[in-house]
């Protein structure tokens, strides 16, 4: 028997228990760089990237509730509530009940969370500086791994 066949035979998995074969890993270390990738291009701004999060989506379409910022950032409100409330504290948001619904609370930008846009404007561009990749290609495995992640949140929901 051959030492390819032997290996084989003592792992009938084909290696596929190796950390660096497991797409999870690679989602997940990709991730935490990406993160920390961001640190210091967020620091001028004085926010964290969870906060960058919030706030792109509030430059999107100022005033979502709790519930819509939640839902898109696939956060629960026992992670989002504190988060909200930095950003109240540090004066870029408010938090604004619903006039129609006063259950619902409302995110809006303050004057100060306005204008922080612009110079935000300029971190897509030096994170894909950053990962030597081009924006396109980047656009690209967006692209990718959003379909990934829908097509496992359908099949999630199909086992729920």
């Amino acid at each position: 028997m051959n030492q390819k066949a032997s290996a084989a035979s003592e792992d009938p998995l084909g290696s596929r228990l190796v950390l660096e074969r497991q797409l999870c890993f690679a989602l997940y270390s990709a991730s935490l760089a990406m993160t920390k990738l961001y640190r210091p291009l967020l620091e001028p701004l004085g926010l964290t990237y969870p906060q960058y999060l919030v706030m792109m989506l509030l430059w999107e379409r100022d005033g979502l509730s709790l519930s819509d910022l939640s839902d898109r950032l696939l956060l629960d409100s026992g992670t989002l509530t504190p988060l909200i409330k930095r950003l109240e504290k540090a004066g870029l948001v408010e938090r604004v009940r619903d006039t129609v619904d006063e259950r619902r609370v409302r995110i809006t930008l303050t004057q100060v969370g306005k204008r922080l846009k612009k110079p935000a404007e300029s971190v897509p561009q030096s994170a894909a500086n950053a990962t030597g990749c081009e924006l396109s290609d980047l656009d690209g495995l967006t692209e990718k791994i959003t379909k990934l992640r829908a097509s496992i949140e359908a099949k999630n929901a199909l086992l729920a």
